[in-house]
């Protein structure tokens, strides 16, 4: 596989439950009205430390959308998805972002996130 370069962030941040991998500042959050199969999801300007899987069309609340799963570098967990291409005029912010599952995230406090209401299939919200 080769050496593993990952990158440390500084501040208050968001890391992999897994394995604590650092992914996202909370200064780079756009929106924390998103839902996913568990629950809260956060959309992010930036996310570090992550390898993008395959790009496929997914019908979200908010329309089609063209988005690829994240994956934790270090671990490989799934942490979200990445909106590659938004189809409606209206979501065109959201395109070259990312949605990071709160469930699969230690937060800056270093807590984690229970979901207490499963959702079922991906979805999205507009809250921006």
């Amino acid at each position: 596989m080769g050496r593993l370069f990952v990158v440390y962030l500084e501040g208050r941040i968001y890391s992999c439950k897994h394995c604590k991998t650092h992914l996202a500042l909370y200064d780079d959050i756009i929106s924390k009205g998103f839902q996913c199969r568990h629950g809260k999801a956060y959309l992010f300007n930036k996310v570090v430390n992550v390898t993008v899987g395959e790009k496929e069309d997914r019908m979200m609340i908010t329309g089609m959308h063209t988005v690829a799963d994240i994956f934790c570098v270090c671990c490989g967990s799934i942490v979200g998805w990445k909106y590659e291409t938004a189809h409606e005029k209206s979501q065109k912010y959201k395109e070259g972002r990312s949605v990071l599952e709160r469930f699969k995230l230690s937060g800056p406090d270093g807590s984690n996130y229970w979901s207490q209401e499963p959702h079922v299939g991906s979805s999205d919200a507009d809250d921006v």
